[in-house]
């Protein structure tokens, strides 16, 4: 169980990085979103490039930063009904879901992402304006590689999810689970 939680800090720790780097892309998004509206309400020039970039900067934000949320617990959930159920029951859901949904449903947006990268790609593709930006292919390929992202941050959890299930004395103090378990135990220290 050791070496299966090593493999799954690993991958948590690489999908921390890509959403870590990934989220720097925030800050090069509000630069470009305050240089186009600046530009388009004071000295009335706009900029087809600048629009696309802001949407590809989103693109990047997103996909590269799920495998972040993932690994740190800030996906949606139904949190009404999963904080009032045990640590067993909320990792064999984890287990399950990340079985039965999350693993497939990366590997058919990976193909698919792939597949509509390869065709971007081979066509040339560019922008439908003419002053828009070159190589659509490259924004492209940020959905199967996020997804992957994704898919690397799921196993993670999964691993950990199954080591959490088999020997909860492994994990340790001050994970994610404990903090909530502790939560639900004294709801008025954790409002401190």
């Amino acid at each position: 169980m050791q070496r299966i939680l090593k493999v799954s800090n690993a991958l948590a720790a690489f999908a921390e990085k890509v959403g870590y780097v990934a989220a720097w892309a925030a800050l090069v998004l509000v630069a470009v979103i305050m240089v186009d509206v600046i530009g388009r309400h004071f000295f009335s020039v706009g900029s087809s490039k600048l629009q696309e970039l802001e949407w590809h900067l989103h693109t990047v934000l997103f996909m590269f930063c799920l495998g972040l949320g993932y690994v740190h617990d800030t996906h949606v959930r139904i949190d009404i009904v999963r904080e009032k159920l045990g640590r067993r029951t909320r990792c064999w859901i984890e287990i399950i879901g990340a079985i039965l949904f999350l693993v497939p449903f990366c590997l058919v947006v990976m193909y698919y992402g792939v597949e509509l990268t390869q065709r971007s790609w081979l066509a040339n593709e560019i922008s439908s304006s003419a002053t828009g930006l070159p190589y659509r292919w490259l924004i492209k390929a940020t959905i199967p590689l996020g997804t992957l992202v994704l898919l690397v941050a799921g196993i993670s959890m999964l691993l950990r999810s199954i080591v959490r299930l088999c020997r909860p004395d492994l994990v340790g103090p001050g994970s994610i689970d404990d903090e909530r378990e502790a939560a639900l135990q004294d709801p008025v220290a954790t409002n401190r």
